[in-house]
C-alpha cells in the first residue's frame, strides 16, 4: 500500500454516473471531474517552523470533497488515487 509523506493524504476517488437523468450516456471527456473520495491513507501531519508536527485532520475511512483541479493522479495496482496535501480538501462529509 501507499504509504504518503508529511500533510499528504491518498484518496480513492468516487466514480461519477455514466449517465445523465434523461438517460443521455456521457463521454469521458464530458464528464465533470470528480470532487469526492475517501481517504486510503493519511501521512503523519505538518512540521510548523518551530519543529512541532500538527497532526492531520482526516483519517482514514473518510469521504471527504475536493476541489476539481486538486492532487495528482497516481496509478497503483491497477487502481486510480489522487494525492494531495491535507489543505487542498474543502470538507468531511458525514
Amino acid at each position: 500500500m501507499l504509504q504518503p509523506i508529511g500533510d499528504r493524504v491518498i484518496i480513492e476517488v468516487e466514480d461519477q454516473p455514466e449517465e445523465t437523468v434523461g438517460g443521455i450516456v456521457l463521454a469521458d471527456n464530458a464528464k465533470e471531474k470528480p470532487t469526492q473520495g475517501k481517504v486510503v491513507a493519511v501521512g503523519a501531519g505538518r512540521v510548523l517552523d518551530s519543529g512541532e508536527r500538527v497532526a492531520p485532520v482526516v483519517q482514514e475511512g473518510d469521504n471527504v470533497m475536493f476541489d476539481k483541479y486538486a492532487g495528482t493522479k497516481v496509478n497503483y495496482a491497477d487502481q486510480e488515487y489522487l494525492v494531495m496535501h491535507e489543505n487542498d480538501l474543502l470538507a468531511i462529509v458525514k
